[in-house]
This record gives structure tokens, sequence and C-alpha cells, in this order.
């Protein structure tokens, strides 16, 4: 019997292999409680809800100090104290004023003077940096996915040509030595002919070696995140200008609510006033229908007693 392992969610025991790494959810969980990014920070988080789009720490906030702004270095919509975010503010506490983002061009990017946390030697911001180890890693994840690809391939070809040798020993024995002989004049045509182009040759690129299709690949990889990169970077500004336009509008049904609640709470008030106001007069009119007929009372007594 395989160790079977509990999701951090529904408590359920599942094999290590169905669990996710890191937080350790079992498939259902993952699929009804995804990892999204909050619309205000940016960060990302577990939704407990479809309609919950904010993180627990920005909630706090929207609470405690309304809406946010736009940060004035990086425009993410996080400034809830002031025109700065939380995390502009403490890293210009720690390196000093921003520099310009080497990807995003922006002035948000804050220079920590060490190499090792720079991302392959560029200062990118945060927003960058994100989307740049993302990129990286699905593209490893396609590098591993090739090269398991082109092993078994590999491996295949060797056993063919094993079966293949044991069979046709002899007769390729025979062949070899004249095909080397034959092939060698042409190498040496073809060399002489490239030199005499006077184009740049490489004998490692002579030769048919399988490298030469790793390089292509590595090649073919390159071109493929450079385009993801500009996607990704055309991606984030159309997400952050739709922020952009979602928060304003929020923003504007927020006010007209509160003018509507404003609005509603002096109707209220008038109404209350009118009516004490008709309340206070209908009770100084019973009072005075209630004398008026205590005096009619005795003289009708007077009327009737005087013959």
């Amino acid at each position: 019997m395989a160790a079977l392992y509990a999701c951090t969610k529904c408590h359920q025991r599942f094999p290590f292999e169905a669990l996710s790494q890191g937080q350790q959810l079992c498939k259902e969980c993952r699929i009804a409680h995804p990892i999204v990014k909050c619309t205000y920070c940016r960060t990302e988080f577990q939704q407990e809800s479809k309609t919950n789009t904010i993180c627990k720490k920005c909630a706090q906030n929207v609470k405690l100090y309304g809406t946010p702004k736009p940060c004035q270095y990086c425009n993410i919509i996080a400034a809830f104290i002031g025109n700065k975010c939380q995390r502009c503010t403490n890293s210009e506490k720690k390196y000093g004023p921003p520099h310009s983002c080497e990807q995003c061009k922006q002035q948000c990017a804050f220079d920590r003077k060490d190499d090792r946390k720079k991302v392959d030697g560029k200062l990118l911001c945060w927003l960058c940096t994100l989307s740049y180890k993302r990129v990286l890693q699905k593209t490893k994840e396609q590098c591993k996915h090739l090269s398991s690809s082109s092993r078994a391939s590999l491996q295949e070809k060797e056993q063919f040509s094993r079966l293949s040798s044991g069979s046709h020993y002899n007769s390729q024995k025979t062949l070899s030595t004249s095909s080397i002989q034959n092939e060698i004049p042409k190498k040496k045509a073809k060399f002489d002919a490239i030199s005499a182009n006077g184009d740049s040759f490489s004998p490692d690129l002579a030769l048919d070696s399988p490298g030469t299709d790793h390089f292509v690949i590595i090649a073919q990889l390159k071109e493929e995140v450079a385009t993801l990169k500009k996607m990704l970077h055309q991606k984030d500004q159309m997400i952050l200008e739709k922020e952009k336009k979602i928060t304003e509008l929020k923003a504007d049904l927020q006010y007209q609510e509160s003018q509507m609640r404003a609005k509603m709470n002096q109707m209220e008030k008038t109404h209350k006033e009118v009516m004490e106001q008709l309340q206070a007069k209908n009770r100084e009119l019973l009072k005075q229908a209630a004398a008026l007929s205590k005096g009619k009372k005795p003289e009708k007594s007077g009327a009737i007693t005087s013959p």
C-alpha cells in the first residue's frame, strides 16, 4: 500500500503525486480554489470564492483607508496611504530612490546593489521580474519535454541500429572502408568551395552531429521567449489600463451610492419632521375640539331649564 497524504483544504487523503507542490492541494480543491492575482496589489493568492478578487490584506486596507490610488512609481493601484504603495515605500527606505526598469522603462526598479538578486544581470521592477521568471519556468518545462522526447527517439534509433548491425555486420564491414574513402574527397570539395566563397566555416557544423539540432532548438526557444516577453508586456499594460478603468468605475459607484444614502437620510429626516409637525397640529386641534364640545354642553342644559 502506497502512503496517502491529506489535502490541506478538504483534508481527504490522496497519493503524493496527486497533490500540488507547495500548498499540497488535491485536483478538486485546485479547481474550486484557483490561484489568482489581486486586483489591487497584483500578488497571487488562493481564491476562496469567484466573487473574491482582492487578497485579505487589501480587503483590510480597503475597510480602513478606502479605495487605493495608483502608485506614483509602479502605477499599481495599491497606494492606500499617500501616493506610494507599501512595496515601493519599503524598497525606497532600504535601497534609495528608484531607477528605470530595463523591460517596461518605468521609474520603478530598485537597485539592490547585488548582482545575484538581478534577473540575468538586468535591473527589473517587481512585475517584470515575476513575468520573466514565469516565462523562464515555461521554457524550462518545454526544454525538459523536448529533451525527454529526443532521448526516447535516440534510444529507439540505438535499438534499431543494434538489431540491424547483428544481421548485416559482414556486409557493413566491407562497405565501410569504401564509403569512408568516397566521403573524404566529397568533404574536401565542400571545404574548398566554402573557403573559396569567403564564408565562415566550422567543422562541427559540417559534420552531421546531433548537437546542431540542440542549437537550432535553443535559438527557436530564445525567439519564442522574446515574443512571449513582448506579448506579456502588452497584456500587462492592457490589464493595468482595464484595472484603472474598473477602479474608476468602482469609485464612481461608491460616490453615487454615498450621495444616494445621504439623500435618503435627508428625506427620512424631513419626513420625520413633517410628521411630527402634523401630529402636533392634530393634537392641538383635538384639544380645541374637546374644549368647544365642553363649552356647548352647559349652554344646552341652561336653555332646557329656563322655562
